[in-house]
């Protein structure tokens, strides 16, 4: 039984190995969220033969208490709300909106310096894999999830190296499929779970992104 991966590249292949059904099919597309998923995503896009993106998705904190999500926004224009938060605190349509199009620019920057010029993956009509290099509370994740929704993905997969055993059942719940490697009990951080786990560069980033695009493997 696993208990700890070398690397977001060796956590990748064990990752791919339980995605084996959705290798070789042309409705499916492999989306990394940024940019730690990155890598991981990279070897199971390999392994499937699938195209591979990334999937940007930023937190709105409220202000004063970033800490505090109202909702988040990702890539596609998506625009995902806690609705919890929001109406126990009525918090304003003027607030949520200036908070959003702060982070709609950094959201932007980022999808500008990951993909450069390249078009993004359409996700309409897809069965989309979207890929983390660990899975903790899981609300990064969840809003991935829900703003593929609203992307109108026919089908979403979690899969994520090792996820958190508190949040595995609520990802079962939002999405149509989850796929990983480890379902631990005491979760304390993503990087427990890896020998070497250095941050993930944009240059990284940006070269596996150009890399995966260079094999073409699957006419979308």
């Amino acid at each position: 039984m696993k208990t700890q991966f070398l690397n977001r590249t060796e956590a990748g292949q064990f990752l791919a190995e339980p995605l084996c059904p959705y290798a070789n099919r042309n409705d499916v597309i492999v989306l990394a969220l940024p940019r730690g998923g990155v890598p991981v995503a990279a070897e199971v896009a390999r392994k499937l033969n699938a195209p591979l993106d990334v999937f940007v998705v930023r937190k709105l904190g409220l202000p004063g208490h970033p800490e505090l999500a109202m909702g988040a926004i990702a890539s596609g224009g998506v625009r995902v709300f806690n609705g919890e938060v929001v109406n126990a605190l009525r918090i304003p349509d003027e607030v949520i909106d200036a908070v959003s199009a702060e982070e709609l620019i950094e959201l932007q920057r980022r999808e500008r310096a990951y993909r450069a010029e390249r078009q993004p993956l359409e996700v309409e009509g897809k069965t989309v894999i979207v890929v983390d290099d660990g899975v903790a509370t899981g609300s990064t994740m969840l809003a991935a999830v829900s703003a593929l929704r609203q992307l109108n993905a026919t089908r979403i997969v979690v899969a994520a190296p090792v996820i958190a055993a508190s949040t595995y059942d609520e990802l079962c719940r939002a999405a149509d499929d989850v796929a990983t490697v480890m379902v631990p009990e005491n979760f304390y951080a993503v990087g427990q779970w890896y020998a070497e786990f250095s941050q993930t560069s944009d240059e990284e980033v940006r070269y596996l992104l150009a890399e995966a695009g260079r094999r073409q493997p699957v006419e979308v």
